[in-house]
Protein backbone atom coordinates (compact mmCIF):
# COMPACT_ATOMS: atom_id res chain seq x y z
CA UNK A 1 0.00 0.00 0.00
CA UNK A 2 1.61 3.29 -0.97
CA UNK A 3 1.46 6.32 1.73
CA UNK A 4 -1.83 8.11 0.00
CA UNK A 5 -3.43 4.60 0.03
CA UNK A 6 -2.73 4.85 4.01
CA UNK A 7 -3.55 8.76 4.34
CA UNK A 8 -6.44 8.05 2.55
CA UNK A 9 -7.57 4.84 4.35
CA UNK A 10 -6.55 7.11 8.02
CA UNK A 11 -8.90 10.02 6.29
CA UNK A 12 -11.53 7.58 6.05
CA UNK A 13 -11.50 5.75 9.41
CA UNK A 14 -11.13 9.03 11.10
CA UNK A 15 -14.56 10.55 9.02
CA UNK A 16 -16.49 7.68 10.41
CA UNK A 17 -15.24 7.95 13.65
CA UNK A 18 -16.27 11.21 13.85
CA UNK A 19 -19.74 10.08 12.55
CA UNK A 20 -19.89 7.38 15.61
CA UNK A 21 -19.24 10.13 17.82
CA UNK A 22 -22.14 12.33 16.49
CA UNK A 23 -24.31 9.25 16.30
CA UNK A 24 -22.82 8.79 20.37
CA UNK A 25 -24.68 11.87 20.94
CA UNK A 26 -28.33 10.49 20.33
CA UNK A 27 -27.82 8.18 23.64
CA UNK A 28 -30.19 9.43 26.60
CA UNK A 29 -27.24 7.62 28.70
CA UNK A 30 -26.10 10.56 31.21
CA UNK A 31 -23.33 9.37 31.93
CA UNK A 32 -21.34 7.33 28.99
CA UNK A 33 -22.32 8.06 25.57
CA UNK A 34 -21.01 5.82 22.81
CA UNK A 35 -21.87 5.49 19.46
CA UNK A 36 -20.76 2.59 16.43
CA UNK A 37 -20.88 2.73 12.55
CA UNK A 38 -20.09 -0.43 10.52
CA UNK A 39 -18.92 0.02 6.91
CA UNK A 40 -18.28 -2.39 3.85
CA UNK A 41 -14.95 -2.80 2.21
CA UNK A 42 -16.63 -0.17 -0.09
CA UNK A 43 -17.20 2.45 2.76
CA UNK A 44 -20.68 1.67 2.29
CA UNK A 45 -22.54 2.34 6.05
CA UNK A 46 -24.19 -0.96 7.03
CA UNK A 47 -25.15 -0.14 10.25
CA UNK A 48 -25.31 2.05 13.21
CA UNK A 49 -25.95 2.20 16.85
CA UNK A 50 -25.76 3.79 19.95
CA UNK A 51 -26.40 2.80 23.83
CA UNK A 52 -29.60 2.41 24.64
CA UNK A 53 -32.70 0.25 25.91
CA UNK A 54 -34.00 -2.10 23.40
CA UNK A 55 -37.56 -0.58 21.02
CA UNK A 56 -40.37 -0.16 23.19
CA UNK A 57 -38.45 -0.04 26.74
CA UNK A 58 -39.24 3.33 28.65
CA UNK A 59 -36.38 5.40 29.15
CA UNK A 60 -37.35 7.15 32.37
CA UNK A 61 -35.01 9.04 34.80
CA UNK A 62 -34.68 6.63 37.69
CA UNK A 63 -33.81 3.76 34.96
CA UNK A 64 -31.04 5.97 33.00
CA UNK A 65 -29.55 7.28 36.46
CA UNK A 66 -29.74 3.86 38.42
CA UNK A 67 -26.55 1.60 37.53
CA UNK A 68 -28.30 -1.42 39.21
CA UNK A 69 -31.57 -0.86 36.66
CA UNK A 70 -29.43 0.63 33.71
CA UNK A 71 -27.04 -2.09 33.37
CA UNK A 72 -29.30 -4.66 33.10
CA UNK A 73 -31.72 -3.11 30.47
CA UNK A 74 -29.06 -1.17 28.45
CA UNK A 75 -28.10 -2.16 24.68
CA UNK A 76 -24.33 -1.49 23.87
CA UNK A 77 -23.62 0.50 21.23
CA UNK A 78 -22.31 -2.02 18.82
CA UNK A 79 -24.90 -4.58 20.00
CA UNK A 80 -27.33 -2.08 18.73
CA UNK A 81 -26.25 -1.79 15.82
CA UNK A 82 -25.55 -5.38 15.17
CA UNK A 83 -29.14 -6.51 16.13
CA UNK A 84 -30.41 -3.32 13.29
CA UNK A 85 -28.41 -5.33 10.95
CA UNK A 86 -29.97 -8.22 11.63
CA UNK A 87 -33.24 -7.34 11.74
CA UNK A 88 -33.08 -5.46 8.50
CA UNK A 89 -31.18 -8.62 6.75
CA UNK A 90 -27.58 -7.28 6.35
CA UNK A 91 -24.47 -8.79 6.58
CA UNK A 92 -21.78 -7.36 8.79
CA UNK A 93 -18.79 -9.98 7.52
CA UNK A 94 -15.90 -8.42 6.72
CA UNK A 95 -16.67 -5.25 7.85
CA UNK A 96 -15.18 -2.41 10.00
CA UNK A 97 -16.90 -1.18 13.51
CA UNK A 98 -15.98 2.40 14.32
CA UNK A 99 -16.55 2.71 17.99
CA UNK A 100 -16.38 5.43 20.55
CA UNK A 101 -15.44 3.74 23.19
CA UNK A 102 -13.14 0.31 23.50
CA UNK A 103 -15.58 -2.74 22.76
CA UNK A 104 -16.51 -4.67 26.14
CA UNK A 105 -15.95 -8.49 25.91
CA UNK A 106 -19.69 -8.79 25.55
CA UNK A 107 -19.14 -6.68 22.30
CA UNK A 108 -16.58 -8.14 21.42
CA UNK A 109 -17.71 -11.82 21.34
CA UNK A 110 -20.61 -10.16 19.61
CA UNK A 111 -18.28 -8.39 16.74
CA UNK A 112 -16.32 -11.68 16.44
CA UNK A 113 -19.68 -13.47 16.01
CA UNK A 114 -20.69 -11.05 13.23
CA UNK A 115 -17.67 -11.46 11.52
CA UNK A 116 -16.03 -8.11 11.54
CA UNK A 117 -12.95 -8.55 10.79
CA UNK A 118 -11.48 -4.42 12.01
CA UNK A 119 -12.05 -2.47 14.90
CA UNK A 120 -11.09 1.56 14.80
CA UNK A 121 -11.55 3.61 18.53
CA UNK A 122 -10.33 7.05 19.03
CA UNK A 123 -7.04 7.68 21.17
CA UNK A 124 -7.51 9.91 23.86
CA UNK A 125 -10.93 8.24 25.33
CA UNK A 126 -10.77 8.30 28.92
CA UNK A 127 -12.00 5.00 30.59
CA UNK A 128 -13.31 4.72 34.33
CA UNK A 129 -10.94 2.42 35.85
CA UNK A 130 -13.25 -0.10 36.41
CA UNK A 131 -13.39 -1.47 32.86
CA UNK A 132 -10.00 -1.32 32.38
CA UNK A 133 -9.91 -5.65 33.40
CA UNK A 134 -12.67 -5.83 30.87
CA UNK A 135 -11.14 -4.27 28.14
CA UNK A 136 -8.04 -5.78 28.58
CA UNK A 137 -10.01 -9.44 28.11
CA UNK A 138 -11.54 -7.57 25.35
CA UNK A 139 -8.34 -7.28 23.62
CA UNK A 140 -7.33 -10.50 24.07
CA UNK A 141 -10.42 -12.01 22.69
CA UNK A 142 -9.97 -9.55 19.60
CA UNK A 143 -6.31 -10.49 18.91
CA UNK A 144 -6.32 -14.35 19.54
CA UNK A 145 -10.15 -13.95 16.66
CA UNK A 146 -7.40 -12.28 14.54
CA UNK A 147 -9.55 -9.37 14.40
CA UNK A 148 -7.42 -5.64 13.81
CA UNK A 149 -7.79 -3.31 16.31
CA UNK A 150 -6.62 0.20 15.47
CA UNK A 151 -6.71 3.56 17.71
CA UNK A 152 -6.05 6.24 16.25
Amino acid sequence: MSTSDGEETVKWDLRFLELAKHISEWSKDPSTKVGCIIVGEDREIRSTGFNGFPRGIEDTDERLNEREKKYPLICHAEENAIMHAARIGVSLKGCTAYVTWPPCNRCSRSLIQAGIKKIVIPSGVEIPERWNEEFDLSKSMLSEANIEFIII
